[in-house]
């Protein structure tokens, strides 16, 4: 009895992220109430409140989903790409990023949304941006590369090109050459990095 309760939380709970994420993207995040997704998820604001504390909590849930998705198909990781410095290695990296935005379109959208108005995901997403630049610290740390006084500036310079452009894309998709852009941002990594 146990198992199949908890089972239920779990699939109430995939029910609440997954309807949040769909009237995020319908409607808004600022538009989106507590009420609408528990409906949407065939439950109540109570039962919302039981998985969730609110609507802010539920959309931390979602970058944590994100980052989940983002990281989970890196092979070799930031960290190790940015060590070994091969171009090959940082345009594979790159252009996975570009495959996988319009999987995650709907989750940043809706996280960018939200930090305009909660303070706690424009912080999460602060510390998103500072775990990024970390791997990339790492991995130039452990190569050895450049003076260690410039390389953070270097790591926030290159991902600071790449949040531009991935937030840019959002808004208008490609609005210049996927290939050209790729080769672009490759070049600036590799003199950034490498």
């Amino acid at each position: 009895m146990a198992n199949l309760r908890e089972t239920q939380k779990l699939m109430t709970r995939r029910l609440l992220l997954d309807h949040g994420l769909t009237l995020f993207q319908e409607k808004g995040y600022a538009s989106t109430t507590i009420d609408e997704i528990a409906a949407a998820a065939g439950t109540t604001r109570t039962t919302f409140y039981l998985h969730f504390p609110s609507k802010s909590q539920l959309m931390q849930a979602l970058i944590t989903e994100v980052d989940d998705i983002l990281t989970g198909a890196d092979d070799p990781s930031l960290a190790e790409v940015v060590e070994r410095g091969e171009r090959e290695l940082i345009e594979q990296w790159i252009s996975r990023k570009f495959e996988q935005w319009a999987s995650i379109r709907a989750y940043l959208v809706a996280a960018y949304q939200a930090s305009a108005m909660e303070p706690e995901i424009a912080a999460a997403l602060e510390a998103w941006f500072k775990t990024t630049t970390g791997a990339m610290r790492e991995g130039l740390d452990r190569a050895g590369r450049f003076d260690p006084e410039t390389r953070n500036i270097r790591c926030v310079l290159a991902f600071g090109q790449f949040e531009f452009l991935a937030r840019r894309w959002l808004r208008t998709g490609w609005t210049f050459d996927r290939g050209a852009a790729l080769t672009a941002m490759t070049d600036s990594w590799c003199h950034l990095l490498a």
